[in-house]
C-alpha cells in the first residue's frame, strides 16, 4: 500500500511514518495542504493521511481539491481536534475517515483493513 502524509509538524510526520511502516510499501510526504494536490497527482497513493490545521492551506480544503480531481481518493483526516463541526466539514469535503491523534493506534488498524 502507498501512503502520502500531509502534515506540517516534522515530528508528527516521523511518528506517522513509523506507525505505518509495516503496512505501507511506499510513503511520500508534504508539509502543507497547498502542496497536496500536486503530490497526489505525482504519487497516486492508496491513502492520504491529512492534518487539518496547516499554514498555507488547511486539510479540509486540500481534501476537497484532491477529491474533486480524484473522486476515488482515500483520505483519512488525522488531527488533534476532536470537534463535531470539523468532522462534518471533513466528511463534506470527501474524507473517508477522521482519527484524532491521541488514537493513532486505531489509524494503523483502519489502514490494515
Amino acid at each position: 500500500m502507498t501512503v502520502m502524509i500531509v502534515e506540517d509538524n516534522e515530528l508528527m510526520r516521523g511518528l506517522l511514518r513509523t506507525l505505518i511502516k509495516d503496512v505501507a510499501t511506499t510513503v511520500s510526504e508534504v508539509s502543507d495542504g497547498s502542496l497536496a494536490l500536486a503530490a497526489y497527482a505525482e504519487h497516486l497513493p492508496d491513502w492520504v493521511l491529512m492534518d487539518i490545521r496547516m499554514e498555507a492551506m488547511d486539510g479540509i480544503e486540500a481534501t476537497r481539491q484532491i477529491k474533486t480531481a480524484y473522486p476515488n481518493a482515500n483520505i483519512m483526516i488525522v488531527t488533534d481536534y476532536d470537534d463535531a463541526s470539523l468532522r462534518e466539514a471533513a466528511r463534506d469535503a470527501g474524507a473517508s475517515g477522521y482519527v484524532v491523534k491521541e488514537n493513532l493506534l486505531a489509524l494503523r488498524e483502519l489502514l490494515a483493513t
